[in-house]
């Protein structure tokens, strides 16, 4: 049966220990240069609507490093661009590919896509969602932090498709997530009901407040993200007004653990959301997280791709 990631409710806690254990193995194998030829012959198609540096770096890489190739796909060259019906596209990628990573705005195409395909989709990111970013996240607060479980973790800014997959990840993982928003700007509620009816079995706690102070308080890691994400850039600059308070800052800081990591997906607007100076101190784990992506991507492909026409 052919499995897919739109979300991260599409993965078990079984399933994310297991794909946590495998990116440690695949990155100590590379750090040692052991190679490691899994998908030998696969190709992955990525087709982006949106930019990307980190998403299609990973993915490209991580799939050459396994053994197989990639294939960059843009809807304006191929004729999705003139009309061609989703559901067509993606049986005809089905025909070509081993798999297909799809970075897209709406949550929905995602969907359809993956209904109608007989490869594994993966959700590169929608408006909604970016499950592989917390999936990888997962795996560097464990390096840094021992466990997930009973985790303090705390989300400051714009409830967006990070925020929503931080909700879900945290609910599956038995994290205690506090998510700190400006009034108007919180996450999807529907999404927050979900995760909480999950959580409730697992033992995480979630809560969405206002005040970030509170929130940081005795928070083992914090991350934020951008104000502005991609398509929302005519609210720049009302954005700043409203947020500027949701800063990753020294004084925000103190009130965490004093070992407490800073995370942030990328990219950063210093000085917005996270100061300089954080982004470059001792506690930020920044450039580590950007890094297991690739790891992470390798796991997740393995998953998903390895019994795939065999």
């Amino acid at each position: 049966m052919t499995r897919n990631l739109l979300t991260i409710f599409d993965l078990s806690a079984k399933d994310i220990d297991s794909l946590l254990i495998r990116a440690k193995e695949l990155k100590a194998m590379q750090k040692e240069g052991v190679e490691c030829l899994s998908l030998k012959g696969k190709t992955l198609g990525l087709l982006f609507e949106k930019q990307s540096t980190r998403t299609r770096l990973s993915f490209e890489v991580a799939i050459l490093q396994l053994g197989g190739h990639s294939i960059y796909l843009s809807p304006h060259q191929i004729q999705m661009g003139r009309g061609e019906e989703i559901r067509d596209t993606a049986r005809v990628f089905s025909g070509y590919l081993d798999g297909i990573v799809i970075r897209t705005f709406d949550q929905k195409m995602v969907e359809e896509f993956a209904g109608n395909s007989s490869i594994p989709v993966i959700n590169g990111l929608t408006d909604q969602h970016h499950p592989c970013q917390i999936i990888s996240d997962m795996l560097t607060i464990l390096e840094k932090k021992g466990r997930l479980s009973g985790i303090r973790l705390t989300y400051i800014g714009d409830g967006n498709n990070v925020a929503h997959s931080l909700i879900e990840g945290a609910a599956v993982m038995g994290i205690h997530l506090r998510v700190a928003a400006p009034e108007g700007y919180e996450p999807d509620k529907n999404i927050v009901e979900t995760a909480l009816q999950k959580a409730r079995e697992t033992g995480a706690v979630i809560e969405v407040m206002k005040d970030p102070f509170e929130a940081v308080t005795g928070a083992d890691a914090v991350y934020t993200d951008v104000w502005t994400s991609m398509g929302q850039e005519e609210e720049e600059h009302g954005r700043r007004k409203i947020f500027r308070t949701y800063q990753v800052n020294r004084e925000l800081m103190k009130t965490a653990k004093p070992d407490a990591i800073i995370l942030h997906c990328l990219p950063a607007h210093r000085g917005e959301e996270i100061t300089d100076d954080m982004m470059e101190s001792p506690q930020s784990v920044v450039f580590e997280q950007a890094e297991n992506r690739l790891h992470m991507q390798k796991a997740l492909l393995e998953m998903l791709m390895r019994n795939k026409k065999q």
